[in-house]
């Protein structure tokens, strides 16, 4: 599975030409961020689901604090329901940077992220829903049934052991935050761990990477590109990612409260190159193709994530040339 993701942090019309771009260069999914301080994807995925045929589209990923888990199953049938069967729901835990703005940060966590999605797949059976749990509701339903009912997939967007393993049990696949070998090995040493309890009568399960790329010809730019959302990751990773990479991490820690504070130019100063080789695919097409083919290693996806490239047409067809063969 070659999927891309499409921030809206861009003009929305430009991003739903560069979703159709991305369906006729053959990628098969297109995620697109959730974070309240860019426009709402939402919008944005409905707007996509007309203009294409066959990608597959979804949030990349909403979180269950934001929005009512009830609402944004809905949300997700709406979608399903628009795409004619092309929906995917991409749940996670949030970024604790932005969630931190809205008083949300302790809110985190895997149960949460768990009773959401299987609260999603009740609903899209046509079932009503009493819930006492992270979230409440009584006899809450839907008054429509989504084409796919409850196929609709789930992939959770996640990286912490007990994420992973929950994924590899309960769900479709597994959006890893990641770009780096060493990131993705040990990933699959979490799957693998939760893939010895999950039921057959689940089918098929996918560990993909949710990889930042930052790709183009001149290697320089790609990697200067890439500073936002290194800053992103370092300043939401977890200390044991840290260290895998030898990341400081306090330095890592001021990274992150810049990005919360909103001063985003001082945290992406701060961002060096050691970050960006731990945690972006950049540089040339033939540098990311390099990562991309050892990444495949261990991962059975991959998504092309934000920046792309500091031109983002050509990034995409980049992209698409240089990893796609491996996905």
């Amino acid at each position: 599975m070659l999927g891309i993701e499409l921030t809206p942090e861009h003009d929305l019309h430009r991003l739903v030409d560069l979703g159709v771009r991305a369906e006729e260069t053959g990628y098969d999914a297109v995620y697109s961020t959730c974070h309240y301080n860019n426009r709402d994807p939402w919008a944005f995925l409905s707007q996509l689901a007309t203009a294409t045929d066959s990608v597959r589209l979804g949030p990349g990923v909403a979180n269950p604090y934001e929005t009512h888990p009830v609402t944004l199953a809905s949300k997700v049938a709406t979608l399903d329901e628009l795409s004619e069967g092309r929906a995917v729901f991409g749940l996670g835990p949030g970024d604790p940077s932005t969630l931190a703005n809205l008083g949300l940060a302790d809110e985190r966590g895997l149960r949460s992220v768990l009773e959401a999605f299987k609260t999603a797949q009740k609903l899209w059976a046509g079932e009503r829903v009493d819930h006492d749990g992270t979230f409440d509701a009584s006899e809450a339903g839907l008054n429509y049934e989504p084409p796919q009912g409850a196929s609709i997939p789930v992939h959770v967007g996640g990286e912490g052991p007990h994420m992973c393993r929950m994924a590899a049990k309960h769900a479709d696949g597994l959006l890893y935050n990641g770009s780096h070998p060493k990131d993705l090995a040990w990933a699959r040493e979490q799957v693998d761990d939760g893939l010895t309890d999950r039921p057959d009568r689940r089918g098929d399960f996918d560990l993909i990477a949710y990889a930042a790329v930052s790709i183009d010809e001149d290697a320089d730019a790609a990697r200067e590109a890439a500073r936002p959302p290194v800053a992103f990751i370092v300043g939401g990773a977890a200390p044991p990612v840290l260290k895998r990479h030898g990341i400081d991490p306090d330095a890592a820690s001021e990274i992150g409260e810049r990005v919360s504070a909103g001063e985003f130019s001082a945290a992406f100063d701060r961002v060096t190159p050691a970050m960006v080789d731990a945690f972006c695919m950049a540089g040339s097409p033939e540098t990311v193709r390099e990562r991309a083919g050892a990444v495949a290693e261990h991962a059975d996806g991959l998504v092309v994530g934000s920046p792309l490239g500091p031109d983002l047409e050509t990034a995409v067809d980049l992209a698409a040339e240089s990893v796609g063969e491996f996905f």
